[in-house]
């Protein structure tokens, strides 16, 4: 689950592209002018691209979707190593993401300690909380699953699914809260964005807010 969702994009509101949108593909240069933080025609453009990609991956046949799951849960576990005692945050998902629910549990068993996320408010940061396998998940804000109990804590490792990632590892989420979550931490941990391979476009478009990724993870 990216519990970085914004409630536009959480009720499908994705805006109607101009005329010209829809024969733009990643490889579209952005005009200086267009390309500045706020810039309408990036906005829109993104959520065209969010749009096309969600679309994509909804798409595909269940049990390809979970055996793609399961070879990027096979490379994350290489890329991380030996978990130790390092609180990993990780995702309930949805909308046709990745599912590394059993990961999480072989990383619980190895001596992980696991966080997901908590949506507190659209424009504050995420809060991240333990959960143990087996744990009463229960509603929060816009119906995400979050632990009905669970202490707070800073993880060391964020997994972070993305709509897209671009070729400098830059995330195309859902509405921006991860990048605020990892503006105010005071200790930034390592952040792995995973997604399926489909998910690589050459650019996103970057805006100064927009953090990049330490590493992405991908099925292809």
């Amino acid at each position: 689950m990216s519990n970085d969702e914004d409630p536009e994009e959480m009720t499908g509101g994705y805006a109607s592209p101009p005329c010209f949108m829809h024969e733009l593909t990643p490889d579209y240069r952005v005009q200086p002018a267009a390309h500045r933080s706020g810039s309408s025609d990036v906005a829109r453009w993104r959520r065209a691209e969010r749009k096309r990609l969600i679309d994509a991956r909804m798409a595909l046949d269940p049990d390809e979707r979970n055996r793609r799951s399961k070879r990027i849960a096979s490379r994350l576990e290489a890329a991380l190593g030996r978990p130790g005692g390092r609180i990993l945050a990780a995702y309930w998902p949805v909308r046709g993401e990745p599912d590394l629910r059993n990961w999480m549990i072989r990383a619980f068993e190895r001596g992980s300690r696991i966080a997901l996320p908590i949506v507190i408010a659209k424009n504050r940061p995420l809060e991240f909380s333990l959960w143990s396998p087996g744990d009463r998940l229960e509603r929060g804000v816009w119906d995400m699953l979050v632990p009905a109990r669970g202490t707070a804590v800073q993880p060391d490792v964020i997994v972070a699914p993305g709509v897209g990632f671009d070729e400098a590892d830059h995330r195309l989420g859902y509405g921006g809260l991860l990048d605020r979550t990892l503006a105010a931490m005071s200790r930034k941990p390592q952040v792995i964005g995973v997604g399926y391979a489909e998910s690589r476009i050459r650019t996103i478009y970057p805006q100064p807010f927009d953090v990049p990724m330490d590493l992405v993870v991908t099925d292809g």
